[in-house]
């Protein structure tokens, strides 16, 4: 494998920059400055970045290596100077959006406006979505420029492991792989570690460190925060659509080895034939059925007692991160986007149709007849794909995180709730649907795949969203300036801040909603 630190291929969407006046967000129309280098000296190493706009990007940055199915290790190069200007490779994986991939994918990105030791500025570092097998930081609507030209923060990336790669469970098949129902986990706590010793020369104050993470990526995080080995790494934390309140059980995940094996023509008695397969062929079989669910085989974190030793939320929120602010939120209609609006499951949707293709996308054992007729009589004027949205939304996706934020209430732990009500402006038909917040917190609201549109509604929401998560970053409370009172969500009011054009709380959103599924019991996908 070639070791020396290079550049990766730069993305070729255009940048603009964003500059923070005053709180505002300026969506600036000039042609972007002149670049320029600047150099940081780390004990991992020099790392040459690219100074534009006022904010200096450093990417492509190694923070660790790692043989295949193994936990990752460090790697630092002391007083080498190494080319920081350019993505790496993105763990492989079945979406070819991404590029270039490579199995050497450990990678993390460093956005700051003063890359330099001083006062100190909190450090938000996000990981990605695509739940445990896709997705990649590299992504235009997470480009941290953005969000690090306000000038009080220091933006980090991360990619991992994915997949098979990153938590296929071998533990119980072969001792020799006893870290790999966790390895993704593993590479976060690691860049986590990398982060702690090294942001101090970026201007990052490695005590304040926030992890914030969509969809998979909030998963990820809601896990981390009941794992002994990432203790102390982070001092806040935000799931922004991802939550994680059970792991795959060892032998659940063992018979979904299984499955992958069987696909892949490999016997469980001879694993090294798996570390002998061209990365090429182990994407391919990640369309293995799922034993447990049907479907394309499931992979994520692994109650393997080993690096996850309890499940993150039940039979109730994990001890271990009760001392930390958590923020939580979801978007008001989370299936709209992995549900197509014109996808046979909804094409030609009717009242004589609509329990019986809702029934499969609830993903718990309720009366699909009784919850269309339950959401009938309480909103009269809603359609038949109004309700199959509104059900699954619910039942399926946000539940998981009203769970998350009781737990965490009820055990006394800080915790503020959040809805994206702000919908697609390009698509109107999409509403808030899944990934909506994204845009809005980074500021890449006219990045490729964005649906905010420019205008100053989406701006006054990303505001909105920015000003809450620095302050968060900040001193682990959203409230701000300019918004209205954000509570500590309880279980008497359940306070949540909606985030629109025009931002407000509300108590108890849902309501009604929330107590007919907790009629119930909740099971979180993929376990």
């Amino acid at each position: 494998m070639d070791r020396k630190e290079s550049a990766f291929a730069n993305n070729n969407w255009t940048r603009r920059s964003v500059i923070g006046a005053g709180g505002a967000l300026l969506l600036a129309t000039a042609a972007p400055a002149a670049t320029s280098d600047t150099i940081v000296r780390t004990a991992a190493g020099d790392f040459i970045g690219e100074r534009q706009d006022e904010v200096t990007a450093f990417k492509g940055i190694r923070y660790g290596r790692a043989e295949r199915f193994r936990a990752p290790v460090s790697v630092a190069t002391p007083r080498k100077r190494i080319e920081a200007r350019g993505f790496g490779p993105v763990c492989p994986q079945s979406d070819d959006r991404y590029q270039p991939q490579s199995e050497d994918c450990l990678f993390l990105n460093i956005w700051s406006a003063e890359p330099r030791r001083g006062p100190a500025k909190p450090v938000m570092l996000y990981i990605h979505g695509g739940a445990y097998s896709n997705g990649s930081v590299t992504d235009p609507l997470n480009d941290g420029h953005r969000l690090a030209a306000r000038g009080d923060v220091v933006v980090v990336t991360v990619n991992h492991r994915l997949n098979a790669l990153g938590y296929l469970y071998l533990a119980r098949l072969d001792p020799r792989f006893a870290d790999s129902g966790n390895a993704g986990q593993l590479d976060l706590i690691l860049a986590l570690q990398w982060v702690r010793d090294n942001i101090a020369a970026f201007g990052g104050d490695p005590a304040r460190v926030m992890v914030f993470g969509q969809s998979g990526g909030g998963a990820k995080i809601a896990t981390m925060m009941g794992m002994p080995a990432a203790q102390g790494l982070f001092s806040r934390a935000a799931t922004m659509s991802g939550q994680q309140v059970t792991a795959s059980g060892p032998l659940n995940a063992t018979a979904r080895a299984r499955a992958y094996l069987g696909r892949l023509g490999v016997k469980e008695g001879d694993l090294g034939a798996l570390l002998d397969k061209p990365v090429g062929a182990l994407v391919d079989a990640l369309d293995a059925t799922d034993p447990i669910l049907g479907g394309g085989v499931y992979f994520g974190p692994v109650l393997d007692m080993r690096w996850l030793v309890r499940h993150p939320f039940w039979p109730d929120a994990n001890p271990q991160g009760l001392s930390i602010p958590m923020m939580l939120g979801n978007t008001h209609d989370e299936t709209r986007a992995f549900i197509g609006l014109d996808s046979p499951k909804v094409r030609g949707l009717d009242w004589s149709n609509v329990a019986a293709r809702m029934a499969p996308e609830l993903r718990i054992d309720i009366l699909p007849e009784w919850v269309v007729a339950e959401y009938r009589r309480h909103y009269p004027d809603w359609s038949p794909l109004d309700i199959f949205y509104g059900a699954t939304t619910a039942g399926r996706s946000w539940r998981g995180q009203v769970i998350e934020a009781e737990e965490r209430a009820r055990a006394g732990a800080p915790g503020y709730v959040y809805q994206v009500d702000f919908a697609s402006r390009t698509d109107p038909r999409r509403g808030a649907f899944h990934t909506m917040d994204i845009p809005l917190v980074f500021g890449t609201l006219d990045a490729a795949g964005s649906q905010t549109g420019t205008g100053e509604d989406a701006r006054a929401a990303s505001r909105a969203m920015q000003e809450s998560f620095v302050a968060f970053a900040k001193a682990g409370d959203p409230n701000h300036a300019g918004l209205a009172v954000w509570p500590r969500y309880d279980l008497t009011t359940r306070a949540t801040m909606i985030f629109d054009a025009a931002s407000r709380v509300e108590n108890d959103p849902r309501r009604w909603e929330r107590e007919l599924f907790a009629r119930v019991p909740y099971i979180q996908p993929g376990t």
